[in-house]
């Protein structure tokens, strides 16, 4: 189904309005350009009937001169317009692009836990990309053409009223016809859209788990998958250029009519005497320029078919709204210093799965620079908890509240300045060093990122850098050991300075050397913070002042370290007596 027009020039009014000035100069460009294509064909029936009528060669050579002058100024027309429509549609589409890329940002977790990195690229690159046209030339394409095509009728009706009538009716059914068939291609070219999507989707999934389909043999599974992806694309992308094909096969039908009709027409009046041998040439000469806007005219439908689906997909993106939306007037600060946590009877469970609860009436207090052991078997609620405090979901039950205030009420960008986490996995990008550790904000001072590192004895690796903080890092943070990525995640931690940490046992894959590097620059962080451990080994909790074990998304024990330690009976007791890493496995 079509989508509005109102779409239309939403897009256009948002992403064009700011360039008014060159979209100007464009149109303005354009259509001077027209009125050079229609004057044209008048200094070559002069020319042809002068020369036929024996006139003086002078008046030959200036008819000439004029029309290569006229030819090269619409050449260089042309070019001028090509270069402000190039710059408006380079700026409207990165505009764009930036708006999907926010917004993309801006979706709470549920969003991306559905979609893949490929996917959204695609929306983001893919569909953005077959709205370069329809930014720049699109509109102003459309009324210059029907304003050539306008031209060009007034000019044959002045040269006999039957040519006019008779070129204005193949006009009409032409552009009739490829109106009728437009929104046939429509749904084939959505239909691609979704299948290349869903291939750089697999692209992304699979090149990004490289070594573990190395390591697991896996090779021959992708690739089959890989080829399966291709043969369902080839009949749906044949599908689709058959549509867009029938345009371009209806268009020339409706050429060769025309052809036949001038030719015909000023055959007919030339042997009647009624039009010289000049005009038979400006008949056919403006019935090949009625070729050209009719021509256009089907290559922007075409176009648009193209574009219809990618401003529905686009529209589909930027209207999904996140589920983290802070209150009417989000006017609270988290206090400064380690932040107390309150859960009172916290539910939640997943959008697309509400009948399964993940975590269950929650109830627990954590006071100010206190750090909570958090344990629990894998599923059992450890790494939503986390989430939830992190505000990457809301509760769908309950109320929480960091530092004693809901999260919803206070600014989302200025809740996770105060609420930081450190994980196993360090995500690092292709960037320098400091961009690294401070998420490309130009603020914090270089002096700054260089204590934080020596203090974390990251001191002796900067400085055998070749330059320092502007150092390229790898994305993924290739070359770099797993210990000096955990700390760098932890010196990304200490520049923030949040008032509550959780660590989701950071220390867990680390030499022993490392691991007592790491465990130090641990220490520095806990002190004055709250922290929050999620534990899978005895020594992570043994810094632990508090202690909770989940289970099925339930509290089952909850209580100081060493009271819990020293009660015989409680589940934690038995996790030191057995082993804490057999058990929680």
């Amino acid at each position: 189904m079509n989508i509005p027009l109102k779409s239309y020039y939403r897009l256009l009014a948002q992403y064009l309005r700011p360039q008014r000035t060159h979209v100007f100069w464009m149109a303005l460009l354009l259509l001077l350009n027209i009125g050079l294509r229609l004057l044209n064909p008048q200094i070559m029936r002069f020319f042809i009937d002068t020369a036929l009528n024996g006139g003086a060669m002078q008046t030959l050579v200036q008819a000439a001169l004029l029309f290569l002058g006229v030819a090269v100024l619409g050449q260089a027309l042309a070019v001028a317009a090509t270069y402000f429509s190039e710059r408006v549609a380079w700026t409207a589409t990165n505009a764009l692009r930036y708006d999907l890329t926010a917004h993309c940002l801006n979706l709470d977790l549920s969003f991306h836990k559905t979609r893949t990195p490929g996917e959204l690229i695609e929306r983001i690159d893919g569909d953005v990309d077959k709205l370069s046209s329809f930014f720049s030339r699109f509109t102003i394409n459309i009324f210059g053409n029907a304003l050539l095509m306008v031209g060009v009728l007034v000019m044959l009706f002045r040269e006999d009223w039957r040519v006019g009538l008779a070129l204005a009716l193949f006009a009409g059914l032409g552009l009739t016809v490829l109106v009728r068939i437009r929104a046939f291609a429509i749904p084939f070219w959505e239909r691609h859209r979704e299948v290349v999507a869903s291939f750089y989707g697999f692209l992304s999934e699979y090149l990004t788990a490289t070594e573990d389909i190395a390591a697991n043999g896996a090779r021959g599974y992708v690739m089959q998958r890989f080829r399966t992806i291709l043969r369902e694309w080839l009949p749906i992308k044949l599908k689709a250029d058959l549509a867009g094909y029938s345009m371009w096969m209806t268009n020339a039908g409706v050429f060769a009519i025309g052809t036949m009709l001038a030719f015909g027409l000023g055959g007919w009046l030339w042997l009647k005497g009624a039009v010289t041998l000049g005009a038979v040439y400006l008949i056919y000469n403006y019935t090949e320029l009625l070729r050209d806007p009719i021509a256009q005219l089907r290559h922007q439908l075409t176009e648009l078919q193209q574009a219809e689906a990618s401003i529905k997909r686009i529209n589909t993106l930027l209207t999904t709204s996140t589920r983290l939306t802070d209150g009417p007037q989000p006017s609270h600060v988290l206090p400064a210093g380690p932040l107390a946590v309150e859960l009172t009877n916290v539910a939640f469970s997943y959008a697309d799965e509400p009948d399964e609860t993940v975590l269950d009436d929650l109830s627990f207090a954590l006071q100010p620079g206190r750090v909570l052991g958090l344990l629990g078997r894998t599923g059992s609620g450890k790494s939503t908890l986390a989430r939830l405090l992190l505000r990457l979901y809301d509760p769908t039950g309950g109320t929480l509240r960091v530092g004693g205030i809901e999260p919803s009420a206070v600014p989302l960008a200025a809740y996770r300045r105060r609420v930081g986490m450190v994980t196993q996995d360090v995500q690092l990008f292709q960037a320098s060093v400091r961009d690294n550790l401070t998420f490309f904000d130009p603020t914090i001072p270089d002096a700054h990122i260089e204590e934080v590192l020596v203090d974390l004895g990251l001191g002796p690796w900067l400085h055998g850098l070749p330059s320092g903080l502007q150092s390229a890092l790898a994305a993924g943070g290739a070359g770099l050991s797993a210990g000096q990525a955990q700390l760098l995640a932890l010196a990304r931690i200490f520049l923030t300075d949040p008032g509550l940490v959780i660590m989701d046992e950071a220390s867990s894959r680390l030499d022993p050397a490392t691991e007592m590097l790491l465990e130090r620059a641990i220490d520095k962080l806990l002190h004055n913070r709250t922290a929050i451990l999620i534990a899978h080994r005895l020594g992570t909790v043994q810094r632990a002042d508090e202690i909770l074990i989940l289970e099925q998304g339930r509290i089952i024990e909850h209580d100081d370290r060493i009271v819990l330690a020293a009660r015989p009976e409680s589940r934690f007791a038995q996790l030191l007596r057995t082993g804490m890493a057999e058990v929680l496995a």
